[in-house]
């Protein structure tokens, strides 16, 4: 566990606290967030007060310091090793176990942060200008990427669906690029292991490079779209290369969820399915979540423009 034995949080006001806690989520970085929601009796903490702890182990903030701002830091620590860390209300009491002798309590928010997952969408095709705004509307931060000129023009993408709070898809970047392009590395997390790459291009020789690229780079959940032909063909291309038994059996194709996807605004939402269900089993929301591919709802060679 992170050890905050020694942790002096630096002095903010609450606003600061959560401009602090978004620019690290921006940068793909996890943070938890406590905020003092009620107090009784005699107690340093006000309701409002707020104090970010980060995964270097700096901390903003403060929700009334002493020995009450040490236990908090400690339970927050605590969330960053949790398998499926999730907000809760910790009340604590300042008497004797805390070696205070104020006699009041404090109710406090502990609220772990984690960053929107990363998805690469290989392909600007018919598929992929359809999925891209899809998924970022969904909350995932999403980059869209195709090195041909035409492919990657901005006025392909249709608008961006709107989100539960009524705006639009975040975080969507398109890219004239090839997969293994630096501005590409540089638009995911350092860490890939929670990210997703996702290829339907319009050549089947860069689709299976794309694939094999993702696997080397360590991306958590890859994925392609093509028929099961195609896809038992892109698993023995892998075996021949010496690619690892372990990572070809966790390649997701054919992709998306078997709900008889043909069209491809269909198969956009069936991929958006199972990239929901990877991410509620991340989260704990769903344990084992996984989707089932969509067969041969595909046309053999699944983007054309």
């Amino acid at each position: 566990m992170l050890d905050v034995s020694t942790v002096i949080p630096r002095t903010a006001p609450p606003p600061e606290v959560l401009r602090a806690s978004l620019d690290a989520l921006e940068r793909g970085e996890r943070v938890v967030v406590a905020t003092v929601i009620a107090r009784q009796g005699s107690a340093p903490c006000t309701p409002g007060q707020k104090l970010v702890l980060f995964q270097t182990g700096a901390a903003i903030g403060t929700v009334g310091g002493g020995a009450v701002e040490r236990a908090v830091l400690v339970a927050m620590a605590a969330s960053f090793d949790a398998p499926a860390p999730a907000p809760r209300v910790d009340t604590f009491r300042l008497g004797p176990s805390l070696g205070m002798c104020c006699g009041g309590s404090a109710e406090i928010l502990i609220e772990p942060l984690s960053p929107d997952l990363s998805v690469l969408v290989v392909g600007a095709g018919h598929v992929g200008v359809y999925l891209a705004p899809l998924l970022a509307s969904l909350g995932f931060g999403v980059t869209l990427c195709d090195a041909r000129e035409i492919a990657a023009d901005p006025a392909r993408l249709p608008r961006p669906s709107a989100g539960p709070d009524g705006a639009g898809a975040p975080r969507l970047r398109l890219l004239q690029a090839d997969h293994d392009d630096p501005e590409v590395r540089a638009s995911l997390p350092a860490d890939l292991g929670r990210s997703a790459a996702l290829v339907m291009t319009h050549d089947h020789q860069l689709d299976q490079a794309a694939i094999e690229w993702a696997l080397g780079v360590g991306f958590g959940f890859v994925g392609g779209v093509g028929s099961r032909a195609k896809a038992a063909r892109t698993r023995a291309r892998l075996e021949t290369k010496g690619v690892a038994a372990a990572d070809i059996t966790r390649v997701r194709m054919p992709l998306g969820v078997d709900v008889g996807a043909r069209l491809p605004a269909e198969i956009g939402v069936a991929i958006a399915a199972e990239l929901v269900s990877w991410r509620a089993g991340l989260s704990g929301a769903r344990r084992g979540a996984r989707g089932h591919g969509h067969g041969e709802a595909e046309k053999e060679k699944e983007e054309d423009a």
